[in-house]
């Protein structure tokens, strides 16, 4: 994009709804494009696709799409290069692959665990492998975690149809599972963390499943949200426990105990992210309505405050740091999508 001379340090984005989910894209072609998911509690919600407007500098829909039920997460297909089909996933009651074109969005197809039962166990998170874009990973309410492979038949010429299998479900915690993340260690495919209401952080190799290591426990046993990998230094990871304010640094070879603790927020922590390019920076938000971003640097020594910070005109519920677009970090609060340039 030529926009570097006269670039805005903000753009802001007004959605019709409550803004929950969202997302950048990767690919090459598409800068500045994000999938964002209404938040309504109701059975009919909207995903819309929104790209920023070179000429306007304004942010424009391109297409909005229906979905059954808030989507809990939306991710578009870790394909940096623009080989694979344009494809966006979304969880919610179940995971979701949809095919993106200029104009519309259509399904491609719905992955379902339970072929044999009516029940169906809301997805509350997944994972799409950075490393080989045919796996995801689901996790569920019903205690378990779902890896899935995906088949995007990339013959050329012809509109190839995509579906997925599952290659292994299994039981991950001892109660709900609330997230999970691939980890870019030892090559990047076979590894997965997961935490959930038990307040526990897991670690799994799809080549032993047999067993998985416990890299880190709640003292309270509070429940833990969420879990994020460090995108270049695969020892680190952050989680959050319910209703806290701090985030907590893990490294995994020292299991069990936080290399640290950022805790400046003011109200309950909603969202982490890793910045793309660094191994020592993160961003953290919160309902305070604050992005805090954080240089780790000095760990194990404690890190008392952030080296910046955002103030939004609501409580932040998202962040994402723009894995193709460093200098870029999307929040969303209220009805607002809001990108800032770091």
């Amino acid at each position: 994009m030529s926009l570097h001379g006269k670039r805005k340090e903000i753009y802001k984005y007004e959605a019709p709804w409550t803004v929950y989910a969202v997302n950048w894209s990767v690919r090459p072609d598409k800068r500045f494009r994000l999938a964002l998911g209404s938040f309504v509690e109701e059975y009919n919600n909207k995903v819309q696709i929104v790209g920023l407007e070179e000429e306007t500098s304004e942010f424009v829909c391109r297409n909005t799409f229906d979905h059954p039920y808030p989507t809990t997460k939306i991710v578009w297909i870790p394909d940096t290069k623009g080989v694979y089909p344009d494809l966006l996933a979304t969880g919610g009651d179940y995971l979701r692959i949809w095919r993106v074109s200029d104009t519309e969005t259509r399904l491609e197809c719905l992955l379902n665990n339970n072929k044999n039962s009516d029940f169906c166990a809301p997805l509350t998170s997944f994972d799409w492998n950075e490393v080989d874009p045919n796996l995801l990973g689901t996790s569920s309410i019903d205690t378990t975690c779902t890896i899935w492979g995906l088949e995007t038949g990339q013959a050329l010429g012809r509109v190839s149809l995509v579906s997925g299998h599952v290659k292994t479900q299994l039981i991950a915690h001892d109660k709900e599972v609330y997230d999970i993340s691939f980890s870019r260690a030892g090559g990047g495919r076979d590894m997965f963390a997961s935490v959930g209401a038990d307040g526990s952080v897991r670690m799994f190799d799809l080549r032993h499943l047999e067993h998985s290591t416990i890299i880190y426990e709640d003292p309270q046993h509070h429940p833990l949200l969420r879990l994020c990998w460090n995108k270049q230094d695969p020892n680190y990871l952050a989680t959050m426990a319910m209703d806290s304010m701090e985030v907590v640094i893990l490294d995994v070879r020292v299991p069990c105990t936080p290399v640290a603790r950022l805790n400046n927020h003011r109200a309950c922590v909603n969202g982490i992210a890793w910045a793309p390019h660094s191994s020592c920076h993160i961003c953290t938000s919160a309902e305070d309505h604050q992005a805090l971003i954080w240089d780790i640097q000095q760990m194990p020594r404690a890190i008392e405050d952030p080296i910046l910070a955002y103030t939004a005109e609501g409580e932040i519920n998202n962040v994402q740091w723009a894995s193709t677009q460093p200098d870029w970090i999307s929040i969303c609060y209220n009805n607002c999508l809001e990108i800032l340039r770091v």
